[in-house]
């Protein structure tokens, strides 16, 4: 079975954090500053899988930077400020990660974000292109399920595309199902482990429940709750934070964490998977989040949806409109950029 070969979710956190394995990765965080941007760059500080760790965005980095390097870890941290200085942050960069953009507020979807968002992430990809092309791209500037085409359409336009490079961050979706799952079970969450498919916005949140690790089971009524929870968790996070943002603090958590998974698997360790939403042909969908195993150049493998329940066949039949559209959208953006 596709999970058995899951080492527990924290796993790649605790290895980022709390072991001796050391590489000399250069990684830059751009949009540093910010809600997510801040405790994702003290995360990576803190793993001695990072070498050197570059933040970037339009205001506050020095100071962001200046904190951080205090810390007594390894990774040397340089902050970066102004579309002037992003060649300089980006170059001999091997992994890049996007918080930037603006965060939800109450009453807003992830689609409401599209426009500002969309031309952050088209002009910070550009400049990864120009001055980084073959660095891991990871996303987490919603909307997902656009940004990650948006990204793609960029590297086609600057000639230096590699499917197998761009991610899109959907691992809070599977750190919420790992949680969620495990206070109803009262299970160690560290040792749960629910892929998610599809994509990153309300329906197109897939959690594929019965092939959690360990095994679990739910009435129907419990499971489809369960399941909404897990699809509108982030409205959950920005309803509590009543204007104040949106999930920054978890998020952060679940981007080290894949951030950590790419690094191991690019150092040569075996077995690393996560989900994630990327260039796919698993489906009628152009993109999809699905288990991959990484490797030394992203993507090695992509092990696909595995054997899954009638209700869950049926949630991704539902999703594949919302999820063309948002990948549609994305395209058409970049295509009507001057």
């Amino acid at each position: 079975m596709l999970l058995a070969r899951l080492s527990g979710p924290a796993a790649a956190l605790r290895r980022g954090i709390a072991t001796s394995a050391q590489s000399n990765a250069k990684v830059a965080v751009l949009g540093a500053s910010g809600g997510i941007g801040q405790p994702l760059s003290l995360l990576l500080k803190n793993s001695p899988l990072v070498s050197r760790l570059n933040l970037y965005d339009i205001a506050h980095t020095p100071g962001v930077a200046a904190d951080l390097s205090h810390i007594e870890t390894r990774a040397n941290v340089k902050g970066f400020i102004g579309s002037e200085q992003l060649p300089d942050c980006l170059k001999g960069c091997e992994v890049v990660v996007i918080p930037a953009g603006v965060p939800r507020k109450p009453g807003m979807t992830r689609d409401d974000l599209f426009n500002t968002n969309a031309t952050i992430v088209a002009n910070l990809t550009s400049a990864c292109a120009k001055h980084c092309p073959e660095a891991m791209i990871c996303i987490i500037a919603n909307p997902v399920n656009s940004t990650i085409p948006i990204t793609s359409e960029i590297f086609k336009k600057h000639g230096v595309y590699n499917p197998n490079r761009i991610f899109g961050v959907t691992t809070l979706d599977i750190v919420r199902a790992n949680t969620f799952v495990a206070e109803l079970k009262g299970l160690d969450p560290a040792r749960v482990n629910v892929p998610v498919v599809g994509g990153h916005a309300g329906k197109t949140i897939i959690p594929l429940i019965s092939q959690c690790t360990p095994r679990v089971e739910f009435p129907q009524d419990q499971l489809e709750t369960l399941t909404g929870r897990i699809q509108e968790a982030g409205t959950e996070v920005v309803k509590a934070k009543a204007g104040a943002g949106s999930a920054t603090l978890s998020m952060a958590y679940a981007g080290a964490r894949f951030v950590f998974s790419v690094l191991d698997a690019m150092n040569g360790k075996e077995g690393v998977i996560e989900c994630s939403f990327v260039r796919s042909e698993e489906t009628e969908c152009p993109y999809f989040s699905t288990p991959l195993l990484l490797g030394k150049n992203g993507i090695e493998k992509n092990l696909g949806i595995g054997k899954i329940s009638p209700y869950e066949e049926k949630m991704i039949v539902e999703a594949m409109t919302e999820l063309k559209a948002s990948i549609k959208k994305g395209e058409e953006f970049v295509k009507s950029m001057k």
